[in-house]
């Protein structure tokens, strides 16, 4: 199977929505993508882009993404997270993700990046596996996620 793996544009904006959608599903959130395809042009593509992301095309359809950004700790200097990696299921197990986090591996590494990190959901199984048997990557127990909605930031400010 021959893939193509390159760097994402505007034009990829409504395949890449729908391949999130498939991964929210996929996380058990089938509603949680509030995210239009107006809002990730201007996000990933204005002035003043948020993120990057490439896409893996088979017989000219995009079938896998990955979409990362730059973040910086005060521990280490610059730091690359990446968001989001999906490959549709039914090209799964032909080294598409490898290939995919391969090149966010060989970003993170050109651009000097102290750390290159990610999350993966508990019981998603088959990604750590994934993720221990090829990249033996540090998981970390020992920080807890926190995060504010959109709505809680803007209840925080009104009472605040």
């Amino acid at each position: 199977m021959k893939v193509l793996i390159r760097k994402g544009l505007p034009s990829d904006a409504k395949s890449v929505l729908e391949l999130i959608r498939k991964l929210a599903t996929y996380e058990k959130q089938p509603d949680a993508v509030t995210l239009t395809e107006e809002q990730f042009l201007i996000d990933g593509f204005g002035p003043n882009p948020h993120f990057e992301f490439h896409v893996a095309i088979v017989r000219q359809e995009i079938i896998g993404f990955a979409l990362y950004f730059f973040r910086y700790s005060t521990w280490k200097g610059k730091c690359l997270y990446l968001e989001d990696i999906w490959v549709d299921e039914e090209y799964r197990g032909n080294g598409i993700g490898k290939k995919l986090l391969d090149l966010v591996v060989k970003i993170a590494f050109e651009s000097q990046c102290k750390r290159l990190e990610w999350q993966v959901l508990e019981w998603n199984e088959p990604s750590i596996e994934f993720y221990n048997n090829v990249y033996h990557p540090e998981m970390d127990n020992e920080w807890v996620n926190v995060r504010m909605t959109e709505e809680q930031i803007s209840q925080y400010l009104s009472d605040h």
